[in-house]
């Protein structure tokens, strides 16, 4: 039997739609699985696609097709259904057959081939002004899945995290840190109420201290509140006119203290994703737009196209006739640059670098900043169909009850680095995809520790290791699995594992179109499930030889899809627990 029985049985109804309609021989021959075990193995709506071009009754024309269907080993049965559906039932061994595919691809099984797309996917990207929080994991995990699932499914992809090294936050974490440093000094200005307030700042002033001494305290409190107008009566204008002053003050110094906390910052930032199996491809530098006069001249583009006015002294973009709800500064009158201008420079870079897809993954409160982007790349003349946007709701995390608030001004937030520790990478990774991405999630911080079946990653990780554990009582050679006479697996627990087993790479490639690793997620859970009935009923390990040995390859086919899948989740997969 042919490896792929999907593909059998559409050219099987291709060949019948030729004799049926032959003009309409173009029809997309679409094969589905039936919900329920008793409608078949395969379901098509092929009759329903015909009904109207034909005029016909699609029942009847299910009986025309039924009719012309060429006779084949693959089908034991095929019958009309409902409104004029057509059900498969498959021969027992193009069921059975899948095991050895399975076998046979190992670690490859549901991967795809190459399609030849560049796809980009940028994730994270949170300003280098903090640690990671338990908000930034579900973007990271939920990214890096998608990234995973999307190289399965035979995209060429490139994992990006944009840094914003560039503009006031970084500035405001550089201030942040030398006030907390002059105060070890007996320099004290009051600490604004909008700066960052951290207890990670006061480490990095300390380090500043014990490497540097006074070098940076060389000033007094007056001089660094200079002309600031009172924190009570302008909150933002206060911090900026610190900010100004530290700039004044230190001169070249404070492109040190500056630089020190971002790197601080964004270094430990990637120690953070790394040691949760988040990896990317490239590290792209805001700053760098600026260096290499992108922003500039993205910004003139604009102008000689048509697309900036100005007004009171600031350059507009037009984006209200792009969709969005109202024109946008990117040039202000002091001659900055905005963030929207380097972001705009930041998407022309995208498009220059020859990605045939791009993907950015955005917090779900960036819903608005969509049309201005895409009209910024429309008024570039740029297919702005080209750029996805998939959004991540905010994740709330419960402990004990409680709702853990995660503002990384006031430094009262739960780092991701916290939650791993408490509940371990796995968790994290799979209770982050569980949920589709614009989903709102409550993170269920008992639920994640406990060893339940009720907890999803511990009842799949404990099914693999359950496989493992009987692959090594059977204490066989894997090879020998290879001649197993898999026509033993009758039982229908046996072939519902068996079908379960062949819809994996239908589940990855719908998961990769629909950038959605939560059905690799649901699709775990399913399969586990099915294991766990199965491995309950039968023993695996009986007397008769032919049929322990095609039990045994079963398992070992479902341990290695339980083990691809929870690879691209970025989950372990245990041998024992």
């Amino acid at each position: 039997m042919s490896a792929d029985p999907k593909s059998r049985l559409a050219d099987l109804l291709r060949q019948a739609l030729g004799s049926v309609a032959p003009e309409l021989i173009d029809t997309p021959i679409v094969l589905d699985r039936p919900k329920q075990a008793s409608h078949g193995d395969f379901a098509s709506n092929l009759a329903l696609q015909l009904a109207k071009p034909l005029k016909r009754n699609p029942r009847d024309l299910a009986a025309l097709l039924l009719a012309e269907l060429p006779r084949s080993p693959l089908v034991v049965k095929a019958e009309v259904a409902g409104a004029g559906f057509i059900n498969f039932t498959l021969a027992s061994d193009a069921k059975t057959g899948i095991v050895s595919r399975v076998l046979s691809e190992g670690g490859n099984f549901g991967r795809a081939a190459p399609r030849g797309v560049k796809v980009q996917v940028e994730f994270v990207s949170a300003n280098p002004t903090g640690p990671l929080h338990v908000g930034h994991g579900r973007g990271a995990a939920y990214g890096a899945s998608l990234s995973d699932v999307l190289d399965f499914a035979g995209f060429e992809v490139s994992r990006e995290y944009y840094v914003n090294d560039a503009g006031r936050q970084m500035d405001i974490l550089g201030l942040s840190t030398w006030l907390r440093y002059l105060a070890l000094f007996g320099i004290v200005v009051p600490f604004p109420p909008n700066a960052y307030q951290g207890d990670y700042v006061v480490g990095m002033a300390e380090e500043i201290r014990n490497g540097h001494q006074d070098r940076f305290a060389r000033v007094t409190a007056a001089e660094v509140l200079a002309d600031a107008p009172p924190v009570d009566a302008d909150k933002e204008g206060h911090l900026d006119a610190l900010i100004g002053n530290a700039k004044r003050l230190l001169g070249e110094d404070w492109h040190w203290v500056h630089g020190f906390a971002l790197t601080e910052q964004l270094g430990d930032g990637r120690s953070d994703l790394e040691e949760f199996g988040v990896r990317f491809d490239k590290w792209f530098s805001e700053r760098s737009l600026f260096d290499t006069g992108l922003v500039e001249r993205a910004v003139s583009e604009l102008e000689a196209r048509g697309h900036i006015y100005l007004q009171d002294g600031a350059k507009w973009f037009r984006s209200s006739a792009f969709g969005d709800e109202k024109d946008r500064v990117v040039q202000r009158e002091n001659g900055l640059y905005t963030y929207f201008a380097s972001d705009i420079a930041y998407h022309l870079n995208k498009y220059e670098r020859g990605f045939d897809r791009i993907i950015d993954i955005w917090g779900a409160d960036h819903h608005g900043y969509i049309p201005r982007v895409k009209g910024a790349l429309a008024a570039l003349g740029l297919p702005p169909e080209k750029l996805e946007v998939a959004l991540v709701q905010f994740a709330v995390l419960y402990r004990n009850g409680q709702k853990a608030s995660m503002s990384t001004r006031s430094g009262e937030f739960v780092t991701l680095r916290e939650l791993r520790s408490e509940v371990g990478n796995d968790a994290c990774r799979f209770f982050y995809v569980l949920r589709k991405a614009d989903q709102h999630l409550d993170f269920d911080l008992d639920l994640a520790k406990s060893q339940t079946n009720e907890n999803p990653v511990y009842y799949i990780q404990y099914a693999h290791a359950r496989i493992v554990s009987v692959l090594r009582q059977w204490d066989g050679e894997v090879a020998e699995l290879a001649a197993a006479d898999l026509s033993r697996l009758d039982g229908e627990r046996e072939l519902g594992l068996c079908a379960r087993l062949a819809s994996f790479p239908e589940v990855i490639l719908n998961a990769a179109e629909d950038y959605a690793p939560h059905q690799v997620a649901f699709y775990l859970k399913d399969l586990a499930g099915d294991f766990h009935s199965w491995y309950n009923a039968d023993r695996m390990l009986v007397e008769d030889e032919g049929l322990k040995l095609a039990r045994v390859a079963l398992a070992a086919a479902v341990r290695q899809t339980i083990s691809n899948g929870l690879r691209l989740l970025g989950v372990s997969a245990p041998e024992a627990m």
